[in-house]
C-alpha cells in the first residue's frame, strides 16, 4: 500500500511543477540625479525597449529632496535581458494611455548589464552641452513712431536689429516639450511665454504695452500691464535673473521645470539695444543617471 501511495504522489508533484508557467523575474535598479517633485498630477515612468516595443518597468515619484520613491523594479527576466534601451517619461495622473507619453526626459542604450542615462540619447529631448544664446532689452510693444526711452522694461531673445534675428544654440525639441522664458521678479518667476521656434513670436504677450504692436519675430516680453500679485509694473529687467527652461507638454506646473539650460544675471546697469547680453550655461540642471539589470 505504501508503494502505491508513493507512486501516486510522485506524478502529482511532477505535474504540479510542470503547470507553473509564471515568468521568472529579474531586478532593474535605477539611479537618477536631478529629478524634482512633480506634484499630484504627474509621475515618472520607466520603460525598457524590447524589439522596438516599449514595456513599462513601473512608475515612481520624487520628493522635495530628489529622492526616488522606488529605485528597484521587477521585470520579466527574458524581456530585461533582451532590452536594448531604457527610457524615462513623465506621465499624467491619472494616465489614460498605456503607451509612453511624448515627454521623454532621459534615455540610455544598454551596454552589457547597464545603461547610462542622459537627455542627449534618442528619443529623449536633446543634447544641451553646446547651449548658448543672447538677449536684448527693448520695449517694441510700447512704441509707435520711435523709441519711447523705456527699454529697460522689456526683454527679447535673439540678436537686436531691424528686425531682430534668432541666435539660440539649443536642440530642436521633439513632441512633448517646449522652451519657456522667465524673468525672476520680486515675487518669483514671471513667464515670458513658451516657444519651439526661435525665429517666431512665442505663445503670447500678456504683459505687453498699450500700442497695437505684437512685438518682433523672436520670443520675449514687455512688462507694462497686468502685473502678477506681488509685482509692480513696469518691471525694470536690469539686475534680474533671466532663465530659459524646457517644459513638458502638457505642463504639470506653472513654475519653471527642473531643466534650465540657460540663465544670466543681468547687471544693474545693463545696456539696452543695440547691446546684446549673453546667456550662460546651466548644465547642472540637466538630470543624469544610470540603470542596471540583474
Amino acid at each position: 500500500m505504501k508503494k502505491l501511495l508513493a507512486l501516486l504522489i510522485i506524478p502529482a508533484l511532477v505535474l504540479s511543477c510542470g503547470d507553473d508557467d509564471s515568468p521568472s523575474l529579474a531586478n532593474l535598479n535605477v539611479t537618477i540625479n536631478g529629478l524634482e517633485d512633480l506634484g499630484a498630477t504627474a509621475q515618472y515612468e520607466g520603460w525598457i525597449i524590447v524589439d522596438g516595443t516599449p514595456i513599462s518597468t513601473g512608475t515612481f515619484t520624487v520628493d522635495g529632496n530628489g529622492n526616488l520613491s522606488t529605485s528597484s523594479f521587477s521585470a520579466d527576466a527574458e524581456d530585461l535581458e533582451a532590452a536594448t534601451k531604457f527610457v524615462l517619461t513623465i506621465e499624467p495622473i491619472p494616465d489614460p494611455d498605456p503607451a509612453p507619453a511624448d515627454a521623454k526626459l532621459l534615455a540610455g542604450d544598454f551596454n552589457g548589464t547597464s545603461a547610462t542615462l542622459s537627455t542627449g540619447v534618442a528619443p529623449a529631448l536633446g543634447d544641451f552641452s553646446n547651449a548658448a544664446g543672447t538677449l536684448f532689452l527693448r520695449t517694441p510693444t510700447d512704441e509707435t513712431d520711435g523709441n519711447n526711452g523705456n527699454d529697460i522694461y522689456g526683454v527679447w531673445f535673439g540678436t537686436p536689429g531691424m528686425p531682430p534675428t534668432p541666435n539660440f544654440t539649443l536642440p530642436t525639441l521633439p513632441a512633448g516639450w517646449a522652451y519657456e522664458g522667465w524673468v525672476i521678479g520680486e515675487a518669483g518667476p514671471i513667464s515670458t511665454g513658451t516657444f519651439t521656434d526661435f525665429g517666431a513670436r512665442d505663445s503670447g504677450n500678456p504683459f505687453s504695452g498699450t500700442e497695437n504692436n505684437a512685438g518682433p519675430p523672436v520670443p520675449g516680453e514687455d512688462f507694462f500691464n497686468a502685473a502678477p500679485a506681488g509685482e509692480t509694473f513696469p518691471l525694470d529687467i536690469r539686475g534680474r535673473r533671466i532663465v530659459i527652461s524646457v517644459e513638458p507638454v502638457p505642463d504639470n506646473s506653472p513654475a519653471p521645470f527642473l531643466l534650465k539650460p540657460l540663465l544670466v544675471d543681468l547687471a544693474t546697469d545693463a545696456a539696452t539695444a543695440p547691446a546684446a547680453h549673453e546667456f550662460g550655461q546651466n548644465l547642472g540642471s540637466v538630470p543624469t543617471g544610470s540603470v542596471s539589470r540583474q
